[in-house]
């Protein structure tokens, strides 16, 4: 089995999209944040954009809580983002919720911004076909589908029934209509014997998926559920697999935690993502939510260059760690978030609370260097950029 097959039989024109917009753009948007983080600038290679905090599942460890409200950004401000974004060669944008296709105002999105390539992270409950051909005719997204377990777990993992059964249909769905699709997992401890087997990898490429992107479980949301993060030792099983995984398995395997040599690495330190919440708010990233900035003070660009609360972030979190500080050291970033008095943009009045007197876990951080082997995945983390999984 070639890793090749299933994405040569994706639409010519989301290929096209993906190689060009994706790859080559991409590649381009990530030199120019490289040079200008040597010269001491702050503008990211890409940004998480969570269009709304509305979904119709209740998942544990979650970090999204709706509120009163349905919070959600108006379609001139995520252009706001994107042309703003654009001057500064960054095409790349993730997409996220919530579920981000119970915003309306999604396909226009995409519309408006043909020059641009898309991560769409949803749940796939709602991936039907007329949204998979809105999206085949339009190339420029790819869905990353989350699948979180077998019939059993994926049910109590997501708080909902037939999850698993739905998550196959959205996955059957996105590649009979050819998208480049991508399945992502977040790796806890009652699903990473599935995740790290032969069995789950050989399903995914037999259905057509072209990539699938590992996450390690991160407690977080109303509901963290502790219990479920992975030990020390079993993280180190996941960075073995996935070295292994790549010289062996015909699918693409991504992780956004390891550089080419092995060491942790924290996109958000680095200043190369940030996230923007659906009321504006840039925080460091999805799961750390405190901000001190809003993309509705002041054009995007300002905003970033005179933002201290994440200048000092990226300053400080490296003293520290470059695993997760969330997982390796709440009551640190607590501190961190009060002494900038920044705004808990959780929509959880306990969450400082929370983090004070939150139960330390392993991150990606405490896990020991082990280098990549496969050879285009080391180029590839040198020099491409976060939709590859790769950092340099």
């Amino acid at each position: 089995m070639s890793i090749t097959r299933n994405i040569l039989r994706t639409d010519s024109k989301c290929l096209r999209k993906f190689i060009f917009t994706f790859g080559w753009k991409g590649l381009r948007g990530f030199n120019k944040f490289q040079k200008r983080k040597k010269r001491g600038e702050m503008f990211p290679a890409f940004q998480f954009i969570s269009v709304t905090n509305d979904c119709n599942l209740q998942c544990q460890g979650c970090w999204v809580t709706k509120g009163e409200k349905t919070d959600s950004l108006d379609i001139a401000s995520v252009n706001k983002i994107i042309d703003g974004s654009k001057k500064y060669g960054s095409y790349f944008f993730g997409i996220l919720g919530g579920e981000p296709l119970m915003y309306k105002p999604l396909m226009n999105i995409f519309k408006n911004h043909s020059d641009c390539y898309f991560q769409l992270f949803t749940n796939g409950t709602l991936l039907n076909d007329n949204v998979a051909q809105e999206l085949r005719s339009l190339g420029n997204v790819t869905p990353l589908i989350s699948f979180e377990g077998n019939e059993t777990i994926a049910d109590i993992r997501r708080g909902s029934n037939r999850v698993y059964q739905r998550t196959i249909q959205a996955i059957e769905t996105a590649t009979k209509h050819k998208l480049v699709t991508g399945v992502a997992i977040s790796v806890c401890k009652s699903n990473i014997d599935m995740a790290l087997s032969d069995e789950f990898i050989n399903l995914l490429h037999d259905k057509g998926v072209v990539y699938l992107w590992y996450y390690i479980y991160r407690p977080s949301g109303e509901n963290p559920c502790y219990d479920l993060a992975l030990s020390s030792e079993e993280i180190e099983r996941l960075r073995y697999f996935l070295v292994d995984g790549r010289t062996k398995y015909p699918i693409v395997i991504i992780d956004s935690y390891w550089d080419a040599d092995g060491n942790p690495f924290c996109p958000a330190a680095e200043g190369l993502s940030h996230h923007i919440n659906p009321s504006g708010n840039i925080e460091p990233c999805p799961v750390i939510q405190y901000s001190c900035d809003n993309i509705y003070k002041d054009d995007i660009k300002s905003v970033y260059e005179n933002s201290t609360f994440l200048k000092d972030f990226k300053t400080e979190i490296l003293n520290k760690t470059r695993g997760c500080i969330l997982m390796e050291d709440p009551s640190w970033l607590q501190n961190f978030a009060s002494n900038h008095l920044a705004k808990n943009t959780s929509n959880r009045i306990d969450m400082p609370n929370q983090l004070a007197n939150g139960k330390v876990v392993p991150s990606h951080g405490s896990c020991k260097v082990i280098p990549e082997k496969n050879w285009m995945y080391r180029m590839g983390k040198k020099h491409a950029f976060f939709g590859l999984g790769a950092y340099g």
